[in-house]
């Protein structure tokens, strides 16, 4: 396991993250799946310690990240959705400032990246769609080698194409050994690429199997995934 989160708890008056466990792999995408405020964001904030758990532990490449955060955050990448970049300053030079805290920073990915996404280095955040936001993400994440990509609805935004050009990304990805971990509220994306798929409701972890797996115990026969995941949520299945 190139990560693992083991037993994560975080308390809230009105939520509970409860006992959340699973492991990711090298070379394999994995989808994270659940209704809103079933428990995903919360669980990639714990797993990047931007907030403070309350029980469990969180390991990268074997390492534990209440100890080793800094070098651990070097070899990950990560867009939450929740960056607030300097509203005003052009894109190349949030990009300087970034570039800085990685030594693994790779110019030559990054100039790829950023032809790939048309983003234009001479405007601002405030001139970017959210379309193009998610993008600029997605392109800071990617631009140093990252060996596990860590994404909080990174499909949401784009338009059809831009999701479909993202997704072929994640399979160039998995090809290199890059574990990717995405969470998203469109289910057609995860029948598309995902090779593994980690299901919350209410908090807890339902499943977390391949997805041929998935479909084999919870998906009835002629049904697609998204029909799988209504009937679930409509309480087929609880947690």
């Amino acid at each position: 396991m190139i990560a693992e989160v083991r037993n994560l708890v975080k308390k809230y008056p009105a939520f509970e993250l409860s006992d959340v466990s699973f492991g990711l792999e090298s070379g394999r995408i994995t989808g994270f799946i659940g209704r809103n405020g079933a428990g995903k964001t919360t669980t990639i904030k714990a797993m990047l310690n931007l907030i403070h758990s309350d029980g469990g532990s969180v390991s990268f490449f074997g390492l534990p990240l209440t100890e080793k955060e800094t070098e651990i955050k070097k070899r990950i990448g990560y867009s939450t959705g929740t960056v607030s970049w300097y509203p005003r300053k052009k894109l190349r030079d949030i990009v300087d400032i970034v570039r800085r805290f990685y030594d693994t920073w790779d110019e030559a990915t990054y100039r790829r990246y950023l032809e790939l996404f048309a983003l234009d280095e001479a405007k601002t955040p405030l001139e970017l769609s959210e379309g193009m936001k998610v993008k600029l993400n997605l392109l800071l994440a990617l631009s140093h080698h990252s060996e596990v990509l860590i994404l909080d609805e990174p499909t949401s935004g784009l338009d059809p194409f831009s999701r479909n050009e993202l997704l072929e990304i994640f399979q160039e990805l998995k090809k290199e050994g890059v574990a990717v971990f995405f969470s998203t509220h469109i289910i057609s994306d995860i029948e598309k690429c995902a090779d593994d798929i980690l299901y919350i409701s209410k908090g807890k972890i339902i499943a977390a199997m391949p997805k041929e797996d998935f479909i084999r115990q919870f998906s009835a026969e002629g049904e697609s995934l998204e029909d799988t995941m209504l009937r679930l949520e409509g309480g087929a299945v609880h947690a």
